[in-house]
């Protein structure tokens, strides 16, 4: 019966938050008063047994100033009246701290006393002062730039992560979380994304003067003989496997009116020539045509340089280019195998990637342990991204503890405070009712002294 008027004292008690819906409430409050762990339990049993214990004390002292006073009144002796005195005042000092404790929880006897039930009723401004404790004291620049100073993150991330098996398991989390974001993103549109920025980049710069450098370096290096030796070779053994081919063409090209064994002679000429000319230019590095065209490559990278028109004339080409479905394919298609090499790498424990990321945070992990100056780095930098989230998110971080606070169910707060730390209140109880019977007696006995 007793614990039944406590909870209603304390349901009685609760208020509710001012602004919130009701339909608010109520699902807070369902979804809260069967939130007690098995741990709550054990510790609100706790509770109970030292409410017990302390209201057991009282009604003893409550006992013995009875007994005292019958045996004063009855002519027991002086005895009578310390006892007396110090049972009294021990009932006084229990009064007394069952009512502040009980204060913090509910109203006294159910009785609507001002400044009682503060728990319940203060329980939003509660949370806002422990919001702003938190952002004062915890979560200021200065306290977070000395703890982390104190604390040498560098080098003591530098040493766990310079061994070799802490290496492996960062190495691991990271494929892992490749894999994962990999899966997740959809193919179509990081294909959609990736084409776009490729395209609007090749339209946004102009590639003809680079083009032209690049040309005029590779003509300059001779890198363009290599290219030509190949084609000379190439034409040369085509000409030889496929004169039928040649002779055919010439022949199909002569007039009507012409004889026969005069388009024949003339294909036979002109394949031989043909074969000639490429049979030089092939053998020999100094062959005229190959002069010809070092100058006109030559002359060609120029005007991708210098020549208005030239550029322009590229620039068109690139656009047709670049507007066609096949290379828009194409540059899509990119995404698709750079996706699978790095899935296939990240899966493989001794692929290339993870052997280099692995021996990349190794090394990075010895520099932080011994290298003085790279720890100021880092440690500047860990402090200046602690600092800058403290500072931008601060209002937000507290008011994280504010508005959970707030959500709380009053009644169902006041009952979790109170099983974890009620126990230790009730030893105020027990506390006052000692020192108040000292208190009394030595009040009575100086009071005796005094007036003797």
């Amino acid at each position: 019966m007793e614990r039944t008027k406590r909870d209603e004292g304390v349901e009685g008690a609760a208020t509710e938050p001012p602004g919130r819906p009701a339909a608010a409430t109520a699902t807070v409050t369902s979804r809260t008063m069967t939130s007690f762990s098995p741990a709550d339990e054990e510790k609100r049993r706790g509770v109970r047994r030292m409410k017990g214990t302390a209201t057991g004390l009282l009604l003893l002292v409550a006992l013995v100033y009875v007994l005292a006073t019958w045996a004063r009144n009855s002519g027991a002796g002086s005895w009578a009246g310390f006892v007396a005195a110090a049972a009294e005042a021990g009932m006084v000092g229990a009064l007394a701290d069952w009512f502040a404790v009980t204060a913090l929880f509910r109203h006294p006897l159910g009785l609507p006393i001002p400044h009682t039930a503060i728990i319940p009723n203060k329980k939003d401004q509660l949370g806002v002062s422990l919001g702003e404790f938190v952002g004062e004291n915890f979560l200021s620049k200065e306290v977070v730039r000395q703890r982390l100073c104190s604390v040498g993150i560098a080098a003591r991330l530098g040493t766990w992560l310079s061994e070799p098996r802490h290496a492996d398991r960062v190495t691991a989390e990271l494929a892992t979380a490749v894999r994962g974001a990999l899966t997740v993103l959809r193919d179509s549109d990081v294909k959609a994304v990736v084409g776009e920025a490729i395209t609007r980049r090749a339209e946004a710069q102009e590639i003809a003067p680079g083009l032209g450098k690049l040309l005029e370096k590779i003509v300059a290096d001779g890198g363009h003989r290599r290219v030509v030796d190949l084609i000379c070779v190439r034409a040369h053994d085509w000409l030889v496997l496929h004169d039928d081919h040649v002779m055919a063409a010439v022949q199909g090209g002569a007039p009507g009116w012409t004889p026969r064994f005069v388009d024949k002679k003339v294909g036979e000429r002109i394949y031989k020539e043909l074969l000639r000319f490429v049979t030089e230019m092939r053998d020999s590095p100094t062959h005229p045509a190959r002069g010809a065209l070092d100058r006109f490559l030559a002359d060609f990278a120029s005007d991708l340089q210098s020549d208005t028109d030239t550029r322009a004339r590229v620039e068109r080409l690139k656009g047709e280019v670049l507007g066609r479905g096949e290379v828009q394919d194409l540059i899509a298609s990119a995404w698709t195998a750079v996706r699978s090499m790095i899935v296939s790498a990240a899966e493989d424990e001794r692929s290339e990637l993870r052997l280099r990321v692995r021996a990349s945070l190794m090394s990075l992990g010895a520099r932080m342990a011994t290298e003085p100056r790279t720890q100021a780095k880092v440690d500047t930098w860990v402090e200046g991204a602690a600092v800058h989230v403290v500072t931008t998110y601060r209002k937000e971080i507290t008011s994280l503890i504010t508005d959970t606070v707030a959500s709380w169910d009053a009644a169902h707060t006041t009952r979790k405070i109170e099983a974890h730390i009620g126990r230790d209140l009730q030893f105020i109880r027990i506390n006052g009712t000692v020192v108040g019977s000292l208190a009394g007696l030595l009040i009575y006995t100086v009071s005796r002294v005094l007036g003797a």
